[in-house]
């Protein structure tokens, strides 16, 4: 297959209303996706280094022209020149004023006092609730970008809502998943305070309470306690059948039933060479724990 440069690097994973899929990156032949259905075996082995994924925007992906080498731990799979040229086009921060799509205000349940604020663009339909392993939600609103902004503002400053949560805290709140009664409940006092709070925009139209699940997207019954994170490293071989996929999490169940759950945004940066399925897995895991960390610990 040649040198390493012209193999297949993972991009990570990427949600669609058709459910999860690992991105695959070519140098000649482009881009592929790999679905990652309940039940389907993944097996790898990493390449010798991790390099960065480069910048993906409006469908279109520029390379990194360094290849810059990516630390094995990181989250990012970016280079810090790409994660800036990143940044620079991104609606999260607060870059781009004037997009003329509507975009939705939604609130986002991980788990009990774990509801998030969030806005996303409404022709996504939902993805980005996906991407970010919400077990459910609900949408508040939606009109102009910079009123759904306000509206994002105002649920900080009124209710302190917050818009993020630390990562390790929403995995951990999923296992169990808890019952979705307790979700809508939680969802459902939230939505309604939101929606008399006198400071939002009046181009956000605001919406009936609704509220989505994502048990069956996530196959969370497939989720069980003991999970070992695997930490990508080069050289080293991950093989399971997947069981259950939450945002990035990727949660595998190997040929010796030790339960293992990939982080997809670690993976990306790495050429993955398809390995046998019932392969020992090789790679060093470290078990999840059962209590959320401190609060300054990273998203």
């Amino acid at each position: 297959m040649g040198t390493e440069s012209g193999l297949w690097q993972c991009a990570g994973l990427r949600w669609s209303t058709q459910g999860p899929a690992l991105v695959w990156r070519h140098p000649i032949q482009g881009e592929r996706l790999s679905a990652l259905p309940r039940g389907r075996t993944l097996a790898f082995t990493t390449g010798e280094q991790r390099r960065c994924v480069g910048v993906r925007r409006s469908g279109r992906h520029t390379p990194c022209p360094d290849r810059a080498e990516v630390p094995d731990s990181a989250v990012s799979a970016q280079c810090a020149e790409c994660a800036r040229l990143d940044r620079a086009h991104s609606v999260a921060a607060d870059t781009i004023a004037d997009d003329p799509r509507p975009y939705d205000v939604y609130l986002a349940w991980f788990g009990p006092g774990l509801v998030k604020v969030g806005i996303t663009a409404a022709e996504r339909e939902g993805v980005r609730l996906l991407e970010q392993a919400a077990l459910s939600y609900a949408l508040l609103g939606r009109g102009p970008l910079m009123a759904a902004r306000r509206a994002e503002a105002v649920l900080g400053a009124a209710l302190a809502v917050p818009d993020r949560f630390p990562y390790a805290a929403k995995r951990i709140a999923r296992v169990p998943a808890p019952p979705r009664e307790s979700r809508v409940a939680e969802l459902a006092e939230l939505h309604e305070r939101a929606r008399g709070l006198a400071g939002l925009p009046e181009s956000l139209a605001v919406r009936d309470f609704a509220p989505v699940h994502h048990d069956e997207a996530f196959h969370l019954d497939g989720i069980r306690p003991g999970h070992g994170l695997v930490e990508p490293a080069a050289d080293r071989t991950v093989a399971g059948r997947v069981t259950a996929v939450a945002g990035p999490d990727v949660y595998l169940e190997a040929a010796n039933e030790q339960p293992l759950l990939v982080d997809a945004r670690q993976l990306a940066g790495w050429t993955l060479t398809a390995a046998a399925p019932d392969a020992p897995t090789t790679a060093r895991t470290t078990l999840i724990p059962d209590q959320p960390p401190a609060p300054e610990a990273l998203f």
